[in-house]
């Protein structure tokens, strides 16, 4: 038996529904895709680029050093930055001489250009619900030096690879 048009009408926008509300799940909890604004990034990420971000594994709290991450702010800051994580909870950061230093320890940033100089002198403990960012082009960045360590419920996500432009795409 042949369905009636209402009958046919009716599947399809069941099916409709059901596939709008799943690509609203997924672009909500797991998955997105942002633009770069600004050169924060250089060398790593480039003004209008688009990245993909993931969000489910921040659920977890599972950050690493070295991760770049989407966040929000907060009131320190404007809109959404992407920087990359340099400490983590509990750890002690202390910019001197143009180096960073974790714990006493020399982070080497094989990520930066060479020669790059970080500025502003300074010594933090960071909070054990927080992590501290900076960006990859330190003398532009506004980041952590700048704004303080972010909490980690103000991360957004964390950048998987780099979708446009085609011909740089790939992990980042």
């Amino acid at each position: 038996m042949q369905k009636s048009f209402i009958e046919e009408l009716k599947e399809w926008s069941v099916s409709i529904v059901i596939a709008a509300v799943v690509a609203f799940s997924i672009k909500t909890f797991l998955f997105d895709i942002i633009e770069v604004s600004g050169t924060s990034m250089l060398p790593t990420l480039h003004d209008k680029d688009r990245v993909a971000i993931e969000k489910i594994t921040l659920y977890t709290k599972d950050i690493k050093r070295g991760e770049i991450v989407i966040l929000d702010p907060g009131t320190k800051g404007r809109g959404i930055y992407i920087k990359r994580v340099i400490g983590l909870p509990g750890e002690t950061i202390e910019i001197k001489n143009g180096n960073v230093y974790i714990n006493g320890e020399i982070l080497h940033e094989n990520y930066l250009r060479s020669g790059t100089y970080t500025d502003i002198d300074m010594k933090v403990t960071i909070p054990e619900d927080s992590v501290f960012v900076m960006g990859d082009n330190r003398q532009v960045s506004e980041d952590s030096r700048i704004i303080g360590p972010i909490p980690i419920k103000n991360l957004k996500g964390h950048a998987l690879f780099r979708i446009f432009p085609f011909n740089q795409m790939g992990k980042i």
